[in-house]
């Protein structure tokens, strides 16, 4: 395949991803759909949703490269061997962006949520534990543990599915703005098979 058609493939697959990051990010502000909990965030809130790692690493960080590394792909001023060069830059800063969400989005999950906790009746994370503690007796594996979380309502799902979705997409994030960086490459070395179409 072509670097420039390569390019442009990668740029458009970006575009998805980084929405559904910042969606995913959006939506986590507001567990159990209600938007009271939004008035006092560091008592409410996950720190690790106010870190913003599906907006800004997932999202921002991804969507920008994306407009350029798909421009190399079209005939212009950026399909050539200085563009392809640009987009590995682009790509690297799309690479940190995607790495920064999966990570934030991997604590928060593992950490599990901020509720109003059956066992103390305060506001706290119940089934907080470190990444290095992560075992098969982790709240992920037990669903009957779900229910130490009295609210907001089905704030473990909630949260569960929103992190993933975001983990999922720089993942892919991550994987194609790695691949990016190495099209890139051939791209700045051979040329984007632009003038060979003509």
């Amino acid at each position: 395949m072509c670097t420039g058609k390569c390019s442009r493939f990668i740029g458009i697959a970006l575009y998805p991803l980084s929405i559904i990051s910042i969606l995913s990010n959006i939506l986590l502000f507001f567990p159990g759909w209600k938007t009271g909990y939004i008035k006092n965030p560091k008592v409410l809130m996950t720190p690790e949703v106010i870190f913003l790692g599906g907006i800004i690493g997932g999202g921002i960080l991804v969507l920008i490269p994306a407009i350029h590394i798909q421009a190399t792909g079209r005939q212009g001023c950026c399909s050539n061997r200085c563009g392809m060069f640009l987009s590995i830059i682009f790509a690297a800063i799309g690479v940190a962006g995607s790495l920064y969400g999966f990570v934030v989005s991997v604590v928060g999950m593992v950490k599990g949520p901020q509720c109003l906790s059956l066992k103390t009746l305060h506001w706290e994370r119940p089934f907080e534990t470190s990444l290095k503690d992560f075992n098969d007796k982790n709240y992920l594996f037990h669903k009957d543990l779900w229910g130490w979380c009295l609210a907001p309502e089905n704030v473990v799902e909630f949260n569960i599915i929103l992190f993933s979705l975001i983990i999922a997409s720089t993942a892919v994030s991550l994987i194609l703005c790695t691949v990016q960086m190495i099209n890139g490459l051939f791209g700045c070395l051979c040329g984007t098979c632009r003038n060979k179409e003509q």
